[in-house]
């Protein structure tokens, strides 16, 4: 009997955005002029996983990429991950009701 997990497939738009992510993550390693061996060793994981995550493979762990973030001196670039969530402010402004005072009594 085989293992069934969610497909590691992903819509076409998040594809291309995981193959920019893991080219960005190549060019800082470049620009810092560290070997995949190198950024492997100070994220503790295997150079195929830094290759992989250069690529854009969508089955490297999150974690794994904090660690490539961290070793690249890049790690707060992670907070900026859903940092400006317009729709979901607009939609919790739609849903708040607007309080009413009772009329003052004299």
């Amino acid at each position: 009997m085989t293992k069934r997990t969610m497909g590691t497939k992903l819509p076409r738009k998040l594809e291309q955005k995981m193959q920019i992510v893991g080219e960005q993550i190549r060019l800082a390693r470049l620009r810092r002029n560290l070997s995949i061996a190198q950024i492997a060793e100070r994220a503790t994981c295997s150079p195929l996983t830094i290759s992989r995550i250069e690529k854009g493979v969508p089955t490297v762990a999150i974690g794994i990429y904090l660690r490539v973030l961290y070793a690249l001196q890049l790690d707060d670039d992670i907070l900026l991950l859903a940092k400006e969530d317009t729709m979901g402010k607009a939609l919790q402004d739609l849903g708040l009701k607007k309080r009413e005072r009772a009329s003052k009594k004299k």
